[in-house]
């Protein structure tokens, strides 16, 4: 009887991944952009792709969702998506990600590039976590601080980026002396 042993092994996939990732280049599928974080992994080979799909879904209970693009992004090579909650995990999250992958990669941490708003980072906890934006809240934030920029060069309204406080709240606010 022969036996079938499927799954990694170390360096299965050396020479298959790009050292880079990007965060919230790509919409999330899952959920709305605010609430999820996206990371794009560039693999070479459709079949080492969905591997590695297979391997963060299997592997990481905080992966939300993990999936291969629907084609090739240039000859060969594919992008692989995974999505987690937008908290202040996440660059922790990608360090382990990426740590981990170096067992099947051969590339230690030191070479991976997480790009974010277009602009190139070490893959260092403490550094992403100062350009990555980790709560939903700061990430609608954000886009109503853009879209108003837009609006004022429009010649369009803005919008309040906070909302008016209601009158109740005004009057604790003033008795309590803030």
């Amino acid at each position: 009887m022969h036996k079938l042993f499927e799954g990694f092994d170390h360096k299965d996939l050396e020479n298959q991944v790009m050292p880079t990732i990007s965060v919230d280049e790509y919409s999330a599928k899952m959920g709305s952009d605010d609430e999820i974080v996206t990371l794009a992994f560039t693999v070479k080979g459709e079949l080492a792709s969905n591997d590695l799909v297979s391997w963060f879904e299997r592997g990481y209970s905080w992966v939300l969702d993990a999936q291969v693009s629907e084609g090739e992004i240039t000859f060969g090579k594919y992008l692989v998506f995974v999505e987690l909650d937008r908290r202040s995990k996440v660059p922790e999250r990608i360090v382990e990600l990426v740590e981990d992958l170096q067992t099947l990669t051969s590339i230690p941490r030191k070479d991976w590039t997480v790009t974010v708003d277009d602009e190139d980072y070490d893959c260092d906890e403490e550094q992403l976590r100062q350009v990555i934006i980790l709560s939903p809240h700061l990430y609608r934030q954000k886009q109503e601080t853009e879209l108003n920029e837009m609006r004022e060069i429009s010649g369009i309204q803005t919008h309040n980026v906070f909302q008016e406080k209601d009158s109740l709240l005004k009057d604790f606010i003033s008795k309590a002396g803030l």
